[in-house]
């Protein structure tokens, strides 16, 4: 959409090439051809951008961008108090709306493990708003235990999961924690076991009406809000 469009083109992402319906020409079109004289545009009536492309364009708008080079979790974490950790989460949706929820709710920066889907696909930047583009993220590193690796930039970690001797979200101890990494697990499944046994907390969401647990996006809006840097810690 033009939203994400601008917040890609607004964080120092590269344009290629646009690609739109006509009529966007003289609107949303002509603002960004004004701010990207030198890129080009190619136009053509929203049938054929659907035959072309292969499926709808709900604004019909598309812009082709360089991917930019990933800074190191180390650059990421630098002068970050909260961040976010997505262990294996696939769904591009689920990426899409926690970068939302963290861009919104006080999340300094989002690391990702490899297995992970990737926050620039298309579906997760739309998803997203556009805030794959402003919040910091990297892929955590492969060669090393990034439990280690958190802990060295100084960072507790607080795995969201259900357990009988998990902390109540809203227990006041985690607020007083400086820096503070809340790790989200893959659908479906949740965290690996070895990784909540590793991990400094173990917090669980309080539920009710026999609910056993939420949609891993959900539940980070949930945790977000309630640890993040605009909770008042």
């Amino acid at each position: 959409t033009p939203m994400v469009i601008e917040r890609a083109l607004d964080a120092g992402y590269v344009p290629i090439s646009f690609l739109m319906e006509e009529k966007y020409l003289e609107n949303q079109g002509k603002a960004f051809m004004e701010r990207c004289p030198d890129v080009p545009v190619y136009t053509a009536e929203l049938s054929v951008l659907q035959n072309l492309i292969g499926y709808p364009l709900t604004r019909g708008m598309l812009c082709a961008m360089r991917r930019p080079q990933l800074l190191d979790a180390e650059a990421v974490c630098a002068g970050a108090r909260r961040v976010a950790v997505l262990e294996n989460v696939m769904n591009p949706t689920n990426i899409g709306a926690i970068f939302r929820s963290a861009a919104a709710l006080g999340m300094d920066a989002v690391l990702l493990t490899a297995a992970g889907s990737d926050p620039l696909y298309r579906r997760a930047a739309r998803v997203s708003m556009g805030t794959v583009f402003q919040v910091p993220w990297t892929y955590l590193p492969e060669d090393a235990d990034w439990q280690d690796v958190l802990h060295s930039y100084g960072f507790k970690t607080a795995a969201m999961a259900l357990r009988d001797d998990s902390l109540s979200i809203a227990d006041p101890r985690l607020r007083e924690v400086e820096k503070l990494a809340v790790v989200l697990g893959t659908e479906g499944d949740g965290l690996a076991s070895e990784t909540i046994a590793a991990c400094d907390y173990t917090v669980k969401i309080p539920m009710s009406h026999g609910v056993d647990s939420l949609n891993v996006a959900a539940a980070s809006a949930v945790a977000f809000y309630q640890l993040g840097t605009l909770s008042g810690i």
